[in-house]
C-alpha cells in the first residue's frame, strides 16, 4: 500500500512540476511581449529592412526640391578677390552714389561717411574671417578702406586726391605757393591768436571763422572740378591747406603749447 500510494505520488509530482514550470514560462512569456508590443523588432527581415532606408532616405525628386530652396554655403576661401575700386569714392556707395566730381560734390557729408565707414570695417575687419586667403584679403581690403577714409573726411587731402587722378601732385610741387599777402597776413593773426589764447574758449569766434572759409573753399572746389578747371583747382587746394592746417592747430590747442603754422 506504502509502495503503491508513493508510486501515485510520483507519478503525479512530474506533471505537476512540469506544469509550474510551463505556467512560469508561459508567464514570462507573456510579461516578455506586454513590454515590447510597440518596440520595433529586434530583427528586422531584408524587406522590412529595406522599407525602412528607402522611408529614412529622401527620394530624388525631394533632393533636387531641397538644394533648390536652401543653396549650400559658397568657400570663399577658395575664391578670386573681388575687384579693385576705381576710385575711393566706389567704396562707400550709400554716402558718395555719384561718384567723385564732376558727377558727385566736392562737399561731403563727413558725418554720414564715418557711419558707412565703420559699417564696411565691421565687415571686412581681419578678425571675422577665417586664416588663410579670406584673411589676407580682408587685411588688404580693411586698409583700403582705412585709407579712403581719411582722405576723402579731409577736404585738403580730398582735393590733393582728386588733382592726383588729373596727375597733379599738390602735396608734394613746392612750386604751389600762394602769393596772396592777405591770406598770409589772415595766417599770421590766426597764429598769434592761438598763441595768446589761456583758454579753448577764448578761440570759439576764430574756429567758427576758419569753418566758414573751409565751407567756402569747397564749394570753389566744387565750382573748379565741375568745370575741370585744374588750374582753379589747384590754386583752392593750396588756400585749403593753410585752413585745414588752423584747423588742426585749434584742436590740438594747449596752454602754452607752441603753433606752428605751414605757408
Amino acid at each position: 500500500m506504502r509502495s503503491s500510494a508513493a508510486a501515485v505520488l510520483r507519478g503525479a509530482s512530474a506533471p505537476a512540476r512540469r506544469c509550474a514550470r510551463c505556467h512560469a514560462s508561459t508567464a514570462l512569456t507573456a510579461r516578455f511581449t506586454t513590454t515590447t508590443r510597440d518596440a520595433a523588432p529586434l530583427v528586422q527581415t531584408p524587406r522590412s529592412m529595406n522599407q525602412r532606408i528607402a522611408a529614412a532616405v529622401p527620394s530624388a525628386s525631394h533632393r533636387q526640391r531641397f538644394s533648390q530652396q536652401t543653396p549650400r554655403r559658397a568657400d570663399t576661401s577658395d575664391q578670386p578677390p573681388p575687384a579693385a575700386p576705381s576710385t575711393h569714392y566706389d567704396l562707400f556707395p550709400s554716402t558718395l552714389p555719384l561718384g567723385p566730381p564732376p558727377q558727385g560734390r566736392f562737399p561731403i557729408d563727413t558725418r554720414a561717411l564715418r557711419r558707412e565707414f565703420l559699417q564696411l570695417q565691421a565687415r571686412a575687419h581681419p578678425d571675422m574671417h577665417p586664416p588663410g586667403a579670406a584673411k589676407a584679403r580682408a587685411e588688404g581690403l580693411s586698409a583700403l578702406i582705412n585709407e579712403a577714409y581719411k582722405t576723402l573726411a579731409n577736404p585738403l587731402l580730398r582735393a590733393q586726391y582728386l588733382l592726383s587722378l588729373r596727375g597733379v601732385d599738390v602735396a608734394n610741387d613746392e612750386r604751389l605757393k600762394v602769393d596772396e599777402p592777405a591770406l598770409l597776413m589772415v595766417v599770421l593773426e590766426a597764429r598769434e591768436e592761438i598763441e595768446d589764447a589761456a583758454r579753448e574758449e577764448d578761440l570759439a569766434g576764430l574756429r567758427e571763422q576758419n569753418e566758414d572759409r573751409i565751407a567756402k573753399g569747397e564749394e570753389a572746389l566744387e565750382r573748379a572740378f565741375r568745370d575741370d578747371d585744374v588750374e582753379a583747382a589747384k590754386k583752392e587746394a593750396v588756400r585749403m591747406r593753410y585752413w585745414v592746417n588752423i584747423r588742426e592747430s585749434l584742436d590740438n590747442w594747449e596752454p602754452g603749447k607752441p603753433i606752428v603754422l605751414e605757408h
